[in-house]
């Protein structure tokens, strides 16, 4: 059942959705506040929130994370990168970005860092202008059925800082879901190492491996569980990363702007405290992103779903999406990802390694709740850059160690396709 609070639409469910006792009812709507509203630029009166950029890519978390649900990439060319972010690194050659990618997962650009910001305060030039250009490729099911598929070509243009590192790599990722990110964050880890099988020991073609990231508050390297790319270790780093790099919110977890040194007009604006979102406000952010709640599924007795349940993992896919978990005091749920890094193929490549992550290296995403996509956030865009337009397409650009499972379905008759579609749109 859905629920509308203001202008946040929140779904009931049977998971960890949010507050049992007033306090914690004013930490979820505080957090929520603090979620949706705009940041407005230093100074203002509105002390609370100011500080907005001086570089940045939205003003709010609600601007990408519609909803509390999935970005997608522009539509037209007319429409900005509002929901989907560019991040940058350069391959690690020397001790200093060895030092760097340690802490960022990558080497930055010495000149535009780890992410491109793509609107600017009071004149201040942005830092680029990125726009999909998009091809086809053509392909035929078993049965004759022809399908299209999009990919996308990214282009950067307007450097307004100067050149790029002549070995930049590019990688544009959606805003992804947020539904039960508290819930993955209670899974005991070493419930999630158990199913890491990196070296493919029993030969089934399935590699998982988790990745290693920087834990900022704990000073040494951990788990990594969020994001696409499993490249963060919290809902509160994610959440203090996020409000840095897309929104020029400082915290004490990031107490530095996202200007580089040669962004001299951008190193002297003025900010709105140090920091910006203190860590008692953050809190309240983050207490509001992990209780975001699960869906309910829906339409568990129809045939056509039980169907599709069984030729989901018939067809290998929950090997990899693996349905179930227990945390929170022994709660099962049905995440469906097993949150370990996999090689999804050169089609999917972005070429741009993150701590422990391959360039053809992505993390098992989460499928409860992808069924209502549409209904929450307006549209159906799927995969790491929205390239798919549909679940069916997203299926269809897994490779690599997902290619048997591909290939299983590509040779299903249209009533098996048509009840694995069912399966999915019903959780």
């Amino acid at each position: 059942m859905l629920i509308i609070i203001g202008s946040l639409m929140l779904l009931t469910s049977r998971s960890n959705s949010a507050a049992n006792n007033p306090q914690q009812h004013e930490d979820f709507a505080i957090g929520g506040a603090f979620f949706q509203q705009p940041w407005v630029i230093a100074p203002a009166s509105t002390t609370a929130r100011d500080g907005l950029g001086p570089l940045f890519k939205a003003n709010s978390c609600l601007a990408c994370h519609i909803g509390h649900g999935r970005g997608h990439p522009p539509f037209t060319d007319a429409e900005p990168f509002m929901s989907t972010i560019v991040k940058l690194g350069v391959p690690v050659r020397d001790s200093q970005q060895h030092e760097q990618a340690k802490v960022l997962g990558v080497a930055p650009d010495p000149v535009y860092g780890d992410h491109l910001q793509t609107l600017g305060i009071k004149g201040l030039p942005s830092e680029a202008t990125p726009r999909f250009r998009y091809s086809e490729i053509q392909g035929e099911f078993k049965d004759g059925t022809s399908y299209t598929l999009l990919k996308p070509h990214l282009e950067i243009t307007q450097p307004n800082y100067g050149a790029f590192a002549p070995d930049i790599q590019f990688s544009a990722r959606v805003a992804p879901p947020l539904l039960g990110m508290g819930l993955l964050e209670s899974i005991p880890e070493t419930d999630i190492l158990a199913n890491a099988d990196p070296d493919d020991r029993n030969g089934d073609g399935i590699s998982g491996k988790p990745n290693t990231v920087w834990d900022i508050a704990k000073q040494q390297t951990v788990l990594g569980r969020f994001s696409w790319k499993a490249n963060q270790p919290s809902i509160r780093q994610q959440s203090a990363d996020a409000f840095r790099n897309d929104i020029g919110i400082t915290s004490s977890l990031f107490p530095q702007q996202p200007c580089s040194a040669v962004q001299t007009d951008c190193l002297q604006l003025p900010t709105g405290g140090k920091p910006e979102i203190p860590d008692d406000l953050l809190a309240t952010v983050v207490f509001h992103v992990a209780n975001q709640p699960v869906p309910v599924r829906r339409t568990t007795n129809d045939a056509q779903v039980i169907q599709g349940q069984q030729l989901f993992g018939q067809a290998g896919c929950a090997t990899c999406h693996i349905p179930s978990f227990t945390a929170l005091a022994n709660q099962p749920h049905q995440p469906y990802s097993d949150l370990l890094l996999h090689d999804m193929g050169e089609g999917l490549a972005d070429n741009r390694p993150e701590f422990a992550a391959s360039g053809r290296e992505w993390r098992t995403a989460p499928l409860w709740g992808i069924g209502l996509t549409e209904k929450i956030n307006g549209h159906t865009r799927f995969l790491h850059d929205g390239r798919a337009r549909n679940l069916l397409e997203a299926i269809l650009w897994h490779s690599g160690e997902a290619e048997s499972a591909k290939q299983t379905v590509v040779a299903m008759p249209k009533t098996e396709r048509e009840a694995l579609l069912h399966f999915l749109n019903s959780l």
